[in-house]
């Protein structure tokens, strides 16, 4: 077992490694994060017991299962012809042009991903797109990608788009409101801005007039094959739904709810439990649980507390002015959670926030939630989460909606590397924090 600066720099070389692997795609993915993450427990950077069951540095289980429970929700649906109504329906809506398609699915994307949560909704809405893309004969990895990096954005507007979220309204006792008035404007001008930017690229993106005026002419009702099916699981779908919404009245977790739907859908449709488990993205599963080891090392050894303590540090806050910590707040955040899962960034930073909101707010309030919503401070909580649930967007790891796309985009024959996803999500990243840091600055300061 390694200790001390021996541990500290393998844990960090470890994770480097790990990282080199992925982006080279010299090795599958998958098998790169479990190598790192079997280094990890080798050399006892983490104890079996803490990989497994500790929260701050483990595995994520409500992740991991979340993404169980809906990929055999979505199977089931499948099997329905749900899916395949609903691409026939959604392309004559807007009259089978490819770029009014893609900007229909983006806008429904973030809708949904900031109601429900965006692993959920891109695994809901790539089959779609997979199959309007094959009827148009057209490429669906921009669709894909662009689907992704909506859902990361609109995940953004509330406290249960994206779990980081979650974790500072949980520290910092902000409320639903509060998410959705503080962050959602400037989530709305992101999107327009995403928008902007498909146009540039894809709007002049044409089809094959035969295959529009095709699938224009289609009867969508034709193409369910099981009508009892789609009502079973559209109700499963629902109450799941109705589940995720109102977690912060019943306080049932969002993997709980999926899990109790999957098994319920499994029970009244009578499909084989074979068949389905078959269906689901086992690569995904098992390279979320690699990676979340692998950052696990780094965050026990004090990498992640160490770095975002210099940056508050070094920013210098005082009841007088916050906004340079604010500002490299959003930047670091931002950067960092595209290469290190945000969930266990946010669980190192939010405490650090809170600590510093008594030093630098001091005697000027009463302790407790006056001192952890203080004018001065409510500005670095607002840019921690812009840049945590922004900074998704940069890598394909760094967002588990992302790593969800390109599991399902690579069992379907159409592979995203590494660098392809990067070369969109780099710059939407840095166009979507600039906007943010203006917002910041407009808005609080």
């Amino acid at each position: 077992m390694l200790s001390g600066s021996l541990a500290y720099w393998t844990a960090c070389a470890t994770f480097v490694a790990t990282l080199g692997l992925i982006v080279s795609e010299k090795v599958h993915k998958t098998k790169a994060a479990l190598l790192g993450a079997g280094v990890v427990l080798g050399l006892g950077l983490l104890t079996q017991e803490e990989a497994f069951h500790s929260a701050e540095l483990g595995i994520d289980h409500g992740v991991i299962f979340l993404l169980i429970g809906m990929m055999v929700i979505v199977d089931i649906l499948g099997k329905s012809g749900a899916f395949e109504w609903c691409a026939v329906r959604m392309a004559k809506l807007v009259g089978g042009r490819p770029f009014p398609i893609m900007v229909l699915f983006v806008i429904a994307t973030a809708f949904f991903s900031a109601l429900l949560d965006n692993v959920t909704t891109v695994l809901l809405f790539a089959p779609v797109t997979l199959l309007i893309a094959d009827e148009l004969e057209l490429d669906p990895v921009p669709f894909l990608i662009a689907e992704a990096l909506a859902s990361n954005i609109g995940g953004t507007a509330t406290l249960i788009g994206d779990p980081p979220n979650l974790m500072i309204a949980s520290r910092s006792k902000l409320g639903f409101l509060d998410f959705v008035v503080n962050l959602g404007p400037v989530v709305i001008v992101m999107m327009g801005a995403l928008l902007v930017v498909l146009w540039a690229f894809f709007g002049r993106m044409r089809v094959d007039e035969d295959k529009r005026q095709h699938i224009l002419g289609m009867n969508e009702g034709k193409l369910i094959r099981d009508p009892s099916l789609v009502k079973k699981s559209i109700l499963v779908l629902l109450l799941v739904t109705a589940g995720f919404m109102f977690h912060s009245v019943t306080h049932i977790e969002p993997a709980a709810v999926a899990l109790a739907g999957a098994a319920l859908l499994l029970l009244i449709s009578k499909e084989d439990p074979h068949e389905v488990f078959a269906a689901v993205e086992w690569p995904t599963i098992f390279f979320f649980v690699g990676l979340y080891i692998v950052i696990g090392g780094i965050v026990k050894v004090g990498f992640v507390e160490q770095l975002s303590a210099v940056v508050i540090a070094e920013t210098s806050p005082s009841l007088a002015s916050t906004a340079t910590t604010s500002y490299v707040m959003l930047w670091f955040s931002g950067i960092l959670s595209a290469f290190v899962d945000n969930i266990p960034y946010v669980a190192t930073m939010a405490p650090l926030v809170a600590e510093m909101s008594e030093t630098v707010v001091g005697s000027a309030a009463p302790s407790g939630v006056q001192t952890l919503q203080h004018p001065s401070i409510l500005p670095v909580w607002w840019s921690l989460a812009l840049g945590s649930c922004l900074g998704g967007n940069g890598t394909p790891i760094g967002a588990s909606a992302n790593v969800a796309v390109l599991g399902i985009a690579e069992r379907a024959g159409h592979k995203i590397s590494f660098t392809r996803f990067m070369a969109w999500g780099m710059p939407v990243l840095l166009m979507t924090l600039a906007i943010a840091h203006l917002y910041v600055w407009l808005r609080f300061f």
